[in-house]
Order: C-alpha cells, then structure tokens, then sequence
C-alpha cells in the first residue's frame, strides 16, 4: 500500500490519533500526517503510506486553505475558544475601535504577504528543546521567536455581531490560532478562533477526502481510496528513462541525457487560483523519474549540464 489517504478529519481527534486509526485498520506502520491540524479543527488531513512516507518533506510544501470563525472580544490562553479566558482588565486598549465590516476588513490587509508571525503558547516549537505547551502548562514565564510566513489572501466574508468568518490561503507553519489573537490585537477588543475547517493542504483537498469511519468499511479495497505514487507532486515535471535509465535511478545513480527517453511539462492541479498566487511554493529544480511502465521510480534533481541526480529513491 504505497500513495496518499486523504481524510477529512473530524473534531476532537488529534493528527496522531487519526494516524493510529489508520494504521491500525489498514495494517501498516508506515503511515504519517502531512501538517498537523489542532483537535478542535477539521478538514482536509493528507496522510502518506508506505513508500509515500519517503516523500512526505516535498508533499508538506504546498500552501494551505482554511475557512475560520473568529470569535471577537475574547482572549484565552491556547488562542482558541478550548482554552482559559485570560482577564484583559488591566490592559489599555487605546486602539479600540468600532468593530464593523471595513474595519475588520482594513485590519486584515496587515496580515496579507510575508509577515512575521509569533506561534501560540500552546504549540509544538520547541524553547531550549522543550516544547512550548508544556512549558505553558507548567505555568513557566517563556517567549517564542516570531517566523516569517507568507498569506496569499485573507478574505473577510461576513462580520456578524462578535464573529468574522474568513478565508485564508498561506504558506506551511502559519497559525490560524495566531492570526485571529493578532487580527483582535489590531482591533483593540481581542480575540480568538472559534472553528477551523481546512479545505486544501498542497494538491489535496475536500474532493478527494474520506471520512475516517469509512476506512474502517474497507476490508481489501482501501488501496483504492489512496492516491497512487505515480499522481503525487503534479507540479514538477517528469523524465521516462531508458531500460538502462530505470537500473540506474533504482541504485541512485547519476542520470546522464542518454538514459531519459522522454519529458514531460508540468501539469500542476493545484485548484483555481492557488496555483498561480503561490508560484514561489512550486518552483523546484526536481524532476520524477518514471519507467516505461509509469512507475514512479525517484526523484531526482537537475543541473545545469542536464544530469539528473536522484535524491529519493522509491524502489
């Protein structure tokens, strides 16, 4: 069982614990999560099997799609509805402002482009090797470094009483949970995030997802549900090699032009306008190499003398 099983996570559960169920039901050890998703959170969840696990630092690259509530005047500790309120009495608002459409919408567009971003307390970086939510809930006085991350699109869609619902495109290891703390900070009233439902994650989204009760109801034909490794990373383009091609890159050996029978221009499926406000995200210098049969046998990376070197092998 090699490819991609893309779940539709449902809430409560965490990405480990939809990971051990499929692993358990499908029979394998070699499964993981492509991007952590916070239990209160749903959606789009890819999960790589088999010899697709080999490929999951490439597939984890692509931008990612969220639909968000953002609950106004409210602050807790984890930046999320789940947590502790925090008492914001004795801090002075003096930019506070009327909460309405244009104003939400006048605050989002500091949150759009590469930004510098300060993960929540509540997450898995690591201060001085030590994750930061148990730093947090052993009460210890810490700081976490802001990452620069980059937002493609922050759309308001409605601003309804103390709720904003929203759309936000981004690149890998931006916070949800961040920007809706942040965007209430610019407001002056606070807030946090109320619901989160990923659409997209890379290539993969909601068309392809499964729920998770439905692996269960399998049996023999879950190989069915998985996308095959030959479909992955539609964004780069690809090389058929000779017969003597395929025997190289299978041991990791140095592709010369000789051995590549034919090449193929990118076909990237990377919905409506994703691909083309995150060009950044999908130029790449590597190349699939398949066989003559469509196997996907590496992939490798090109030189300017038009060598390729295989960097993951996948036989």
């Amino acid at each position: 069982m090699d490819g991609v099983l893309v779940v539709d996570k449902p809430q409560s559960l965490t990405s480990h614990d939809v990971v051990s169920y499929v692993r358990r039901h499908l029979g394998t050890r070699r499964v993981g999560h492509l991007g952590t998703l916070d239990p209160m959170a749903t959606g789009v969840l890819p999960l790589v099997v088999g010899r697709a696990t080999r490929l999951a630092s490439l597939l984890s690259r692509g931008p990612k799609v969220y639909d968000a509530v953002i609950r106004l005047g409210v602050e807790t500790d984890t930046y999320d509805t789940t947590g502790t309120v925090v008492d914001r009495t004795s801090r002075v608002r003096k930019n506070s402002q009327v909460i309405n459409y244009t104003t939400v919408e006048r605050a989002a567009r500091n949150f759009v482009g590469t930004i510098d971003q300060r993960p929540p307390p509540y997450s898995a970086k690591k201060i001085g090797g030590i994750r930061a939510y148990r730093l947090a809930r052993d009460k210890q006085t810490f700081e976490i470094n802001p990452v620069t991350v980059k937002v493609y699109e922050f759309k308001i869609k409605e601003v309804a009483s103390d709720r904003v619902r929203c759309s936000v495109t981004c690149s890998p290891g931006f916070y949800m949970r961040s920007l809706a703390y942040d965007l209430g900070d610019t407001l002056g009233c606070g807030g946090c995030l109320e619901s989160l439902r990923r659409q997209q994650s890379g290539q993969f989204d909601l068309d392809t997802a499964i729920a998770l009760e439905t692996i269960e109801k399998m049996d023999n034909t879950a190989n069915e549900a998985l996308l095959p490794l030959a479909q992955l990373l539609p964004d780069l383009p690809s090389v058929v090699v000779t017969e003597r091609g395929a025997r190289r890159a299978t041991h990791g050996n140095t592709l010369m032009p000789t051995d590549v029978a034919s090449c193929t221009q990118v076909t990237s499926n990377f919905s409506n306008s994703v691909a083309s406000t995150v060009s950044d995200e999908i130029d790449s210098p590597r190349v699939k190499v398949f066989n003559a049969e469509g196997s996907l046998l590496a992939i490798a990376e090109a030189d300017t003398a038009n060598i390729l070197r295989p960097r993951i092998v996948l036989v």
